[in-house]
This record gives C-alpha cells, structure tokens and sequence, in this order.
C-alpha cells in the first residue's frame, strides 16, 4: 500500500508503509493471530518490527526503570463526574471517576498546556477550558480540536479501597501521546493492489511544512521552528520524505491526474484538497510599494517588526488579523491606525456594544481608529511607503502597511476539473468531505460543508480547529469509515491580556443582550453569562467573561461566544 501526499505551494510528503505478499509465519504472528509484524522503511532500509518495538507502537510499560506505581487517593474521595489531579512524585496525572470507574491520563492538554482539571467532564470526554480540545477519557485520543496530540493513558487499579496509577515516567513528563501512524491489519482481509492517496495542500505556500500561523499576528517576532506542527525529526522518523515548491495546476478527474506547474504528473486512487485560502490583496493607486505586506509566514511577520519598530504602522482591516497585529505592534511602534469600513471592529461577530468596546479599550492603547473608509491611495519615496491617502481626504504617515481585508479560496486550478465549486470558490462538500466527485474530498478554508448546529446549512468556517476536524473526518472517509461531522466551530483571540472566545456560528442576529458593565470593562469573578446574540428566536453565541490578565501561552477566558 502506498499513500503518497503532493503539498500545493509547499511540500511533497511519500509515506509507505510496505506489507509482505506472502502470509507470515506463526512465529511472526502477534498472539491473536490477525495482525502481523509490518515492513517499516527506516531511512530507506526496510525492517521487521514487532508491536513491542514498533517505533509508532512501543509498550510505555516494557521497560520497568521507566515506570512509576503510587496510591493516589482512597476510593471514596471522589465522587461520579469529578476529576482531581495527583502527583505521582515524578509527573502529575488527571484521575477521572465517571459511571463507578476511575480513569487515569495526562493532566495538561497537549495544545497550550491547560489544566484539564478546569475544563468540563462529560458522558466519558474532558473538555480544555481554553480552547474546547475533546479527550475521550477510556482511551485518551483527541476526538476534537485543536492540537495534534493525544494524552497518555495510565493503568487504574483498587486495592484495599485505595487507587493506585501505574504509570511511564516519560509519558509523566511529556504529558502527550502521538498516535499511530499506520495500523497493520489482517493480510486476509487486505486488497494487496496498490492505492495511492494524494493530499494537495498542507503547509505554507511554496517553501515549508505545516505551521501554527494562527498565532503569527499574535506573536510576530516567533521563527519557522517554533511554530511549526511537527519538527523536522517527525518526518526523519517515520521516513516521510519532503520535498518543497510543488504548485497545482490542474485535476484531470477522468484519468485520475494532478498535474503540477512543471508538468509532472501524479495519478491518485483518492484525493484530499486542502489548498486554504489566498489573503486578499489592495486595489488601490501605488498598490505595489514596498512595505505592504500580508501576514502569511513567519519571515513576513518578522519583517513587519523590524521595520515597525519607532515607526508608523496602518492597519487596513479591522479583522482578527489586523486587531491582533495593532495589539502586538502598539509597544513597538511609534504610531498604530487601523482602517476600516465597518462603523466598529467585529460587528458582524459581537454586535455594535460590544465591538465598541473592544475599540475603547484600543484607543486606551494609542491605537488611532479611522472608520468606515478605505484606502484610496498608497504614496511612495524612493519605492518605499511614505503615506497611506484615504477616501475620506485624511492622509496618514506610514512607513509599513499590514492588510487584513479577507481572502479567497485557493481553487482557481480547480475551475475546469468538474469539482463543484460555488459563486464564491469554495468547493463543496457533503458531511463526510466528499466533493461530487468519487474518490475526491476537500477539507479546511476551502470548502463549504453541512454544519449540523445550523440545519445542514452550507457554510464555511475558516478556523484552526475546524480545519483539524475536516482532516480528521476526510481521512476516515477515505478509508471508508463512512464518518460524519459533528462538531462545534471554535475560536479563539487574545488582546492586551484579553482573551475572545467564540463557539458557533452566527450570520447576522436580532437582538443582543448584555449583562456587566462593557464600557468599563469591569466584570465579576469567575464565569458569567454576559451577552445572548440570537436570531429568529433562536440563541446562537453566548458571551462569558471572567476578570484577569492572559498571555499567549497561558490564555484566560475574557469574552466567549458560545452556540446553543
């Protein structure tokens, strides 16, 4: 079996995982006699692994200097749906009672590293209390996102009315569990013939592997490594072979072919598209002096530092993007305006009130707002910005402009493929990723799918973590689970040591009603029910505040949205 995946603007990724023609023999059988030892090319060599060895599967108790036993708590301390965390002396862990029995796994989730034991338990799964991953607490998998990892679980035995957990010491300390890469599988049930699976799409454009741009506006000075999803010995170690600049230029369904922009071509049994999307760029006179940039990379963020720093910055765009790189800019640069069309930033998201007072609390920073207008023009000296001309006659200094304004699907290659894609370029599809076409599935901020809080409505939703659960469900239905999906779309932004959190999916509203005082930005300790935005009699996102500071890496809830 070979699974092959082509990343478009990014990287060629060749996986294979190499399964004998011929039956095993008893001695290689695993002892219930279905799944065999399978053939894992390591740098090329291919070798013989038994599940004990595996390097995807070793057994965290094979060796017994790596593993820790402790009594953590008498029977009776908790009680159903409680969870408390317990230190074993080398690692701390998450003891769950649910159903009359204690469950035990890693107490920090793999994302930001939050304590578990404030998120919420619930029919067998922990919520994170900051960005809503789903752990499923008899296994530990991750079954909803974001973050790539799942947690460890730990053996739970009662001896004398006492719990004990046993334990690895290295599971302890790395609080996470990557999980298989390829499942050996009966070779009587397996069609030797070989598949090939193509993905187009998975990194940044042209040059790296899959990163956490997410986080670029809010933590710009940050380099490739840091952010990126797997570090480079990931791919090392299950002989993944990356290969940049592969661009799409076309799907020729009929002879199941992508071909590439300098003319290879790849054949395919199934594919996954997940291209993303294109920042939209200004239209403007004097568009192309330099200085005028769209945060897409971590090289495009530096360089907007560098040269903000004493300067004077213009945001065109008061989106998520642009109020994330005016929050992070404000120390750094001289000046900070942003630009915007909208009478107040995130209208549309939080009504009027509440995207005010976002905006007061901006302007308390010296970020100067200049509303509902447009960039008409962009002034040069020698090639570089000088001013930033708006269609309201106001002239701004600026020696950098960054540009938040939207983007468009990446599917322009796909116009003549006979893959449906709407009047805005998105491609559609079902609720298990299928395209019209058979064999074909897109995923993430390319597509539009059935959104099941919303009556099976076709939206799309350009988030992180519902990029990861398209993923999630494409794969499954590649290999023909026949999955559905079902989920939540969330967000997440923080600014100024305030964090937004948004659950659900709303498109316009007719009231909005508010508890606490916006204005002053004062609110009470703990969760509070603070704002219900509903449309048609129907609640759709709820806000909840709690008083305190975050940081990226520790973020706090402040204002949350959530679906009802």
């Amino acid at each position: 079996c070979n699974l092959f995946l082509f990343v478009l603007f990014a990287v060629e990724v060749k996986i294979e995982v190499v399964i004998p023609e011929k039956e095993r023999s008893k001695e290689e059988m695993s002892p219930n006699g279905k799944a065999s030892p399978l053939v894992y090319k390591v740098n090329g060599t291919a070798r013989h692994y038994h599940l004990e060895e595996h390097p995807i599967a070793s057994n965290p108790y094979h060796n017994p200097k790596d593993v820790v036993e402790a009594s953590v708590c008498h029977v009776k301390d908790l009680e159903n749906g409680q969870m408390r965390e317990v230190d074993l002396g080398c690692g701390k862990a998450l003891l769950i009672k649910e159903g009359g029995e204690f469950y035990a796994m890693g107490h920090k989730c793999p994302h930001y590293g939050a304590p578990l034991v404030k998120g919420v338990l619930s029919k067998g799964r922990v919520r994170c209390p900051w960005h809503g991953a789903c752990f499923n607490i008899g296994t530990g998998d991750i079954e909803d996102f974001p973050g790539l990892d799942s947690l460890p679980r730990f053996q739970v035995k009662i001896e004398k009315e006492k719990v004990y957990i046993r334990a690895s010491k290295q599971a302890l300390q790395t609080q996470r569990r990557t999980k298989m890469m390829a499942k050996c599988i009966s070779l009587s049930n397996y069609n030797l013939s070989s598949t090939n699976v193509l993905i187009i799409g998975a990194g940044i454009e042209w040059h790296a592997l899959g990163q956490h741009c997410v986080s670029l506006p809010s933590s710009m000075d940050s380099h490739p490594e840091q952010i990126a999803l797997r570090p480079k010995e990931f791919f090392r170690m299950y002989d993944i072979e990356v290969l940049t600049e592969m661009q799409a230029a076309a799907v020729d369904i009929k002879n199941k072919t992508a071909v590439f922009k300098d003319g290879f071509k790849m054949e395919y049994n199934k594919l996954l598209i997940a291209t993303g999307n294109t920042p939209k760029a200004l239209s403007c006179k004097g568009k192309e002096v330099e200085n005028v940039f769209n945060i897409r990379t971590p090289e495009d963020a530096n360089r907007v530092v560098k040269l903000a720093t004493s300067k004077n910055v213009v945001i065109v765009g008061a989106s998520f993007l642009g109020m994330e790189v005016a929050a992070y800019l404000t120390e750094r640069a001289h000046s900070v305006s942003v630009v915007e069309l909208e009478e107040v930033p995130f209208k549309k998201f939080f009504g009027e009130r509440v995207g005010r007072a976002v905006m007061k609390m901006f302007e308390s920073h010296r970020v100067k707002f200049y509303m509902q207008t447009e960039v008409s023009e962009l002034r040069e000296q020698e090639g570089k910005l000088k001013e930033v001309v708006l269609k309201s006659g106001k002239v701004l200094r600026a020696d950098v402009c960054v540009v938040g304004i939207g983007a468009v699907p990446a599917t322009g290659f796909l116009k003549q493929s006979g893959i449906n894609i709407d009047s805005k370029g998105f491609i559609v599809v079902n609720k298990m990723m299928q395209t019209n076409i058979p064999g074909v599935f897109a995923a993430g901020d390319a597509v539009t799918f059935p959104l099941a809080l919303r009556n099976n409505k076709k939206v799309n939703v350009p988030h992180w973590q519902m990029a990861h659960m398209h993923g999630r469900i494409a794969a499954l239905n590649m290999l023909a689970h026949g999955t559905e999906i079902s989920t939540v779309p969330y967000l997440w932004t923080a600014m100024f040591g305030k964090s937004i959190r948004y659950a659900g999916h709303g498109e316009g509203f007719d009231d909005v009603v508010i508890q606490g005082d916006l204005d002053e930005l004062k609110f009470v300790e703990g969760p509070q029910e603070m704002a219900l935005v509903w449309q048609d009699g129907t609640v759709h996102r709820e806000l909840e505040v709690l008083r305190g500071p975050v940081s990226c890496s520790q973020p706090q809830p402040h204002l949350c949205f959530c679906q009802r």
